[in-house]
């Protein structure tokens, strides 16, 4: 760092003799510094300030002496060089003062003018060092405060793009949802009914809000994977041959491989694909169960099958809420959830006909028969 040349030192001189004060403000003056004089450890703390690039102090002062005075400027945090002026210093007083931070000293009377401008400015070159590097250090702050803002602006334009690729990327999954359901007038509505049954279902169960957002996306695009499977099967009066079936049964794994790209929407992945297990260990495609399934597949499993139960098919009669209820009691701790299924339940008899698919048909729905 190069010193500042075109700036005239500024140098207080503290000395309780007002001859040798004088003296030395002098010298300085003629040395081309520009001096100031005072009278003591006292004065010399009142006017001290930012302005002055050296300290030239006296060790022993009636009213406060040098060790007192460097004292007070250490806890007021003073980085101005401190040069010691004393007549009668001993190597205890040097130790003491080197260990306070004292920067040099000089023997008074002032015998060589060649040796004490040196000292002096070398006391000034450390002093605009270490302006500079405040300078320094400071313009460094403000460049890391301002990038700071900068990078936290372009965060949030980089956080509102991603919410708004987002929420396009989930609103023409949700197009292609409706399309698929709008094909079949037997499904349609399922999707929007699965998704406020769950929603439902994991507001009592007291989700938080990061939660039950995965949830109503799992829900909403849980069956998506049957966008690649021929309606027919679906449409079939009657049951299903066992290729059907096993056609039916890989939309859960192809709806995954949808979701699977959608690097926002991990955990619904998961959900999707095991939204056909039990707890049981007796579903589909994987065979998981019990701690295999987090909560959120848990639930959506339940409110899916209460709807696929309560739904409008052309192969079977849909039940009503009490027999959907049963059956949902009767599978609790092998297909469901013992707890969730209790929590749905006391919800529907709360709501009631609210979240009750109306819907007509023929033929009982066999226990293992659900295509939701």
């Amino acid at each position: 760092m190069s010193v500042e040349h075109d700036k005239v030192a500024k140098i207080i001189v503290a000395d309780d003799d007002s001859l040798v004060c004088n003296a030395v403000v002098q010298i300085l003056e003629m040395l081309g510094y520009q001096a100031v004089g005072v009278l003591g450890g006292m004065e010399l703390l009142q006017k001290v300030n930012e302005s002055f690039d050296v300290v030239l102090l006296d060790i022993h002062m009636p009213d406060l002496n040098g060790f007192e005075a460097i004292e007070e400027l250490n806890r007021r945090g003073s980085d101005i060089p401190i040069v010691l002026l004393t007549g009668s210093g001993s190597m205890a007083d040097a130790v003491r003062a080197i260990n306070m931070g004292v920067y040099d000293f000089l023997c008074k009377p002032i015998e060589d003018l060649d040796i004490f401008n040196v000292k002096i400015r070398r006391a000034v070159e450390k002093r605009n060092y270490v302006l500079q590097e405040r300078r320094y250090k400071q313009a460094l702050e403000d460049d890391v405060r301002r990038k700071t803002l900068q990078l936290e602006e372009q965060n949030k334009l980089l956080r509102a793009y991603s919410d708004s690729l987002e929420n396009a990327t989930v609103q023409l999954m949700s197009s292609l949802q409706r399309a698929m359901e709008e094909k079949d007038c037997y499904t349609a509505g399922h999707t929007m009914r699965v998704t406020s049954y769950a929603y439902m279902l994991g507001t009592a169960m007291g989700l938080d809000s990061q939660d039950l957002i995965v949830l109503k996306r799992a829900a909403q695009f849980h069956d998506i994977g049957k966008l690649v499977i021929d309606l027919s099967c679906i449409q079939k009066n009657g049951p299903l041959s066992d290729d059907e079936r096993q056609l039916i049964n890989e939309h859960p794994g192809v709806g995954a491989n949808i979701i699977k790209p959608l690097g926002f929407m991990e955990r619904e992945q998961f959900i999707i694909r095991h939204h056909h297990e039990r707890v049981d260990g007796g579903g589909y495609p994987d065979g998981f169960g019990g701690e295999d399934l987090d909560q959120l597949t848990k639930i959506l499993t339940v409110a899916d099958s209460y709807d696929a139960m309560t739904s409008f098919r052309n192969y079977r009669r849909n039940k009503n809420m009490g027999e959907a209820i049963e059956e949902l009691n009767r599978c609790a701790g092998s297909q469901f959830d013992n707890d969730i299924v209790d929590v749905f339940t006391d919800q529907l008899a709360k709501f009631g006909p609210q979240y009750l698919a109306v819907s007509a048909g023929s033929d009982q729905l066999g226990h293992n028969n659900i295509v939701n």
